[in-house]
């Protein structure tokens, strides 16, 4: 059953109807929960690139101790939202990007030694983290960052000569070792948290590293499928060391159970014994099923009201994909889902659409008009 919030403000909205809708509560309450289950002396960053909504960054800047940016665009909005704490992570940074970032006091996840000479080349004399790609990790989830071969971070083997290299003004008092993306095992988190710490205090005794920072990143997950989210009691029994401050930078978990995508179906077709809902939406503005390959649960809202002079389809008891206005095979939502009925006029609602949902889309492929932004 939809929140009456939901269905209420939808309703209101003129045909064809297509919006998106974000709740602040329930976005307090999940940073909320997040911090009650986590250990004394742990920051959390809300990672800006999950959803960068204007409301959605204002809200979570405030319940969380600040935000985590990855672009120059994003450092403007962690400004706008007024972010007590920033840090600002990414693997290409241009020097503009590097400027703002030291005028403004981020403190920047440093990814190359290529990015440290050009820090120095701005004359930065600042604090930094390097963002480390450990040799193994302990974490699986939908994305692996580190253990593999990937742009991010520096290679835990080559970190002694980066170290040797350091450029003066250049101060390293913490490691970035974020892993995965999207993992959904509590326990096997707060074993990497413990051995994230413990490389950290290990590698920073080698170098004589003053070690303030553990930053480990986010990776909280949920299953879209299930709709089961990470068991966070577990994280409880990190032990943070008295003399370092442990970083978390979560994005998905934080706002994806706080959006909902709401589209309208245009049209009821068959064709060679499949059943398809044609939305006035679709991939473009919700890319997160197509780009993961998965089938993203739905609920149906009726509506009653059919003003138009031709009549309305209707399909019972049968299976359906649904699928976008645009010209591609592959503007699909979901496939295969069972609908006890289904017309016209009615509208899907997709949950768990608050984190890479409007924001990972290729919004102007076809230039079709965007969705409506609803804040509850």
């Amino acid at each position: 059953m939809a929140d009456p919030r939901i269905t209420t403000a939808l309703r209101r909205l003129p045909a064809p109807r297509c919006a998106y809708l974000y709740d602040t509560t329930a976005l307090k309450a999940r940073a909320a929960t997040l911090r009650a289950a986590l250990p004394p002396k742990t920051t959390i960053l809300y990672a800006v690139k999950a959803n960068g909504h204007p409301d959605v960054i204002h809200t979570l800047a405030s319940a969380c101790d600040g935000l985590e940016v990855a672009s120059g665009g994003e450092l403007t909005l962690a400004q706008q939202a007024g972010a007590q704490r920033i840090a600002f992570g990414g693997p290409a940074k241009t020097d503009t990007e590097l400027a703002a970032a030291l005028h403004t006091g981020a403190l920047l996840n440093v990814e190359s030694p290529y990015e440290l000479q050009r820090l120095a080349a701005l004359g930065a004399t600042t604090d930094i983290c390097l963002r480390i790609n450990r040799t193994g990790t302990a974490l699986t989830g939908s994305h692996t960052m580190t253990g593999t071969p990937t742009p991010f971070g520096i290679d835990e083997n080559q970190l002694p000569t980066v170290l040797a290299d350091l450029p003066p003004g250049l101060r390293v008092i913490g490691f970035h070792l974020h892993a995965v993306s999207n993992n959904l095992d509590g326990h096997a988190h707060a074993r990497f948290l413990t051995d994230a710490i413990d490389w950290s205090q290990r590698t920073a005794h080698t170098h004589d590293i003053p070690l303030r920072i553990v930053n480990a990143g986010g990776g909280l997950g949920i299953d879209y499928l299930t709709g089961h989210t990470i068991d966070l009691r577990p994280l409880s029994t990190v032990t943070v060391p008295d003399h370092l401050e442990l970083i978390l930078e979560p994005g998905r978990y934080l706002t994806a159970d706080a959006g909902w995508y709401a589209t309208e179906v245009l049209d009821l077709k068959t064709t060679h014994g499949r059943t398809f809902a044609i939305l006035r939406g679709g991939t473009h503005h919700f890319r997160l099923p197509a780009a993961w390959g998965y089938s993203h649960p739905f609920t149906v809202i009726p509506i009653e009201q059919w003003p138009h002079p031709y009549p309305r389809l209707t399909v019972t008891d049968t299976h359906i994909d649904a699928v976008g206005e645009l010209c591609t095979p592959r503007d699909v939502l979901t496939r295969n889902q069972h609908v006890p009925r289904l017309r016209t006029g009615d509208l899907l609602l997709f949950p768990r659409a608050g984190a890479y949902g409007y924001d990972i889309s290729h919004h102007d492929f076809l230039r079709h008009d965007p969705p409506t932004f609803i804040t509850l």
